[in-house]
């Protein structure tokens, strides 16, 4: 088997103690490629440095809404430069948040427009971060829509009857281990009546870890909160697979057809 992690964040410095035997850990399991998102600018140098060095690994270069308050006036020129440097690379994670702090949404609307632009410029898929934003996301993927290549809703977790118009947007869906937490479990049904074409899964590791009696390997963080292993995504396919009466092959197969279909 097979397995693409869709989203994670291998760059995040939480990691680097452990990446290189959670990798192989990974390996043995049949997990063999990641989509290695950039959330600033200060990291897109060692998303990139990671895609080179470790075979299956492939960039992604956004600015997430957390962090675009600190971006340079040149941010969208050094942006252009990553993608056009490597043109596997897919652009994110951007999106919009009005769970942060003091969200500016018209300064991430705009951030956002900027991304949907340049991924239909230089025809690149998008993966989009949303929290308690969703009619605003929805609004500037109609307005501005991204590349025909289509757009990724990271570890979805909006409305349910936003689906149908996300799956005409050219949207896919991914399905992260902290929605193995019972009080996910309405974003876990919600899952089952997602078209199977549209799935994908993903770790967002070192974040969202799944319960902590659920995981197959855990790391520790120096504050010694429990870190995503990236080997957890065996847990959204095995998860997945029951709720559809799938053996986790046949999924595995299905997620890897959706996988390219975005990605490569």
């Amino acid at each position: 088997m097979n397995l693409t992690d869709a989203h994670c964040h291998l760059q995040d410095p939480r990691l680097a103690p452990h990446l290189d035997r959670a990798l192989e850990q990974c390996r043995s399991a049949g997990i063999r490629r990641w989509i290695i998102n950039g959330t600033r600018e200060s990291d897109w140098p060692a998303v990139a440095a990671l895609a080179g060095r470790i075979g299956g690994a492939e960039a992604a270069f956004g600015l997430h809404p957390w962090w675009q308050a600190e971006r340079s006036a040149n941010w969208l020129a050094i942006l252009e430069a990553f993608l056009v440097a490597r043109p596997s690379a897919s652009i994110g994670e951007t999106g919009l948040d009005r769970w942060m702090p003091s969200p500016d949404l018209a300064d991430q609307l705009a951030v956002l427009r900027a991304h949907l632009e340049l991924s239909r410029r230089l025809a690149r898929p998008v993966t989009l971060h949303c929290l308690k934003a969703w009619p605003e996301l929805a609004g500037a993927v109609r307005d501005c829509p991204p590349s025909d290549r289509g757009l990724l809703l990271h570890s979805y977790a909006g409305p349910a009857e936003m689906i149908p118009r996300w799956v005409q947007a050219g949207a896919r869906f991914s399905f992260s281990p902290a929605f193995l937490h019972p009080r996910k479990a309405n974003v876990r049904r919600m899952f089952r009546d997602i078209p199977l074409e549209r799935i994908l899964i993903e770790t967002d590791s070192p974040d969202m870890p799944p319960p902590p009696d659920a995981a197959l390997l855990a790391l520790a963080a120096p504050e010694g909160r429990q870190l995503n292993h990236p080997l957890n995504l065996r847990l959204c396919l095995d998860a997945l697979a029951a709720d559809r009466g799938l053996t986790p092959g046949a999924l595995g197969d299905i997620l890897e057809r959706n996988v390219e279909r975005l990605f490569f």
